[in-house]
């Protein structure tokens, strides 16, 4: 990877793997979103292909991210990039060689050759664990919708690009409040385990920095003791949260896949050390097949 840094931009090449809709879009993150790029990219003005491009907020900063070429554009500044986007990226794993180890059989290779781009984002892991415990029975837009809006009336404000955005709100945020203040967003009995969890987190109950170096039997155990929290929660926030990449979630359409390919005795282990960078695959594949 070849790093060249612009007035307003950071421009990488070499990255492999590293499709943009395909990694914003897959069912791990809610907080990017697509929107046609403009004319304000005067650091790098000699391009003029013109695609879309993802605005998005991760640790309290934003960042617009667009294809050009062979080339992938980040705003802000090379210590941005530094302290924050190349990590949250992943941008240090080679997901090209992960790729081709998961092709043991003809379906994933179909389901790799699909999902070719997709990348594990590291996220903040109280985030993460927020937002799984809201996506459960929800759909998308309607998980993204109620982020948003817990965002709006109790995230710090990020200024960006003549934008007013938000941060997503601390555990020690969500902590101090009740059930009933989280009204506005519309998310039923999921507000109760939210304030729970965020109490556990900001009291130190859930150390989320420990789990994340812990066991994958000891994360979901810890995990699962979090009102609202079961298997398919835990494993998600594994993966996405704490970026323990053996774990393999296991929604309806995931297991109805893995039981038509690989029979009711499927062992994820067989992906194993990156059986949730398959998991990513299948479920993207399977998703957009239907």
């Amino acid at each position: 990877m070849e790093i060249y840094v612009h007035k307003t931009e950071i421009e990488l090449t070499g990255v492999t793997d590293f499709d943009l809709g395909k990694t914003f879009e897959c069912g791990q993150c809610f907080r990017w979103n697509k929107g046609e790029e403009g004319n304000g990219f005067a650091g790098n003005s000699e391009q003029t292909e013109s695609r879309s491009s993802y605005l998005g907020i991760a640790f309290g900063r934003a960042a617009r991210l667009r294809h050009c070429g062979e080339s992938i554009f980040i705003t802000g500044t090379i210590e941005d990039f530094e302290s924050v986007w190349r990590s949250y990226f992943d941008l240090d794993r080679n997901y090209a060689e992960i790729r081709q180890s998961l092709c043991i059989d003809d379906f994933m290779k179909q389901a790799a050759v699909f999902g070719e781009g997709i990348r594990i984002l590291r996220q903040d892991k109280w985030e993460a664990l927020c937002s799984f415990i809201i996506s459960q029975n929800n759909n998308i837009p309607r998980i993204k919708s109620i982020i948003d809006t817990l965002c709006r009336e109790f995230g710090d404000v990020v200024h960006f690009e003549d934008q007013q955005l938000f941060a997503f709100p601390s555990a020690e945020r969500l902590a101090a409040l009740d059930a009933l203040s989280l009204v506005g967003l519309r998310c039923g009995y999921r507000a109760e385990y939210i304030i729970n969890a965020a109490r556990k987190v900001a009291d130190g109950i859930l150390d989320l920095d420990t789990l994340a170096n812990s066991t994958p039997e000891t994360a979901r155990f810890e995990l699962k003791k979090v009102h609202g929290v079961g298997d398919k929660v835990a494993d998600c926030v594994m993966l996405f949260g704490l970026h323990m990449l053996d774990s393999f979630p296991l929604d309806v359409w995931m297991k109805r896949a893995v039981v038509k390919h690989y029979g009711p005795d499927f062992d994820p282990n067989i992906f194993s050390p990156y059986a949730g960078i398959a998991q990513q695959y299948i479920f993207h594949f399977m998703r957009n097949e239907r």
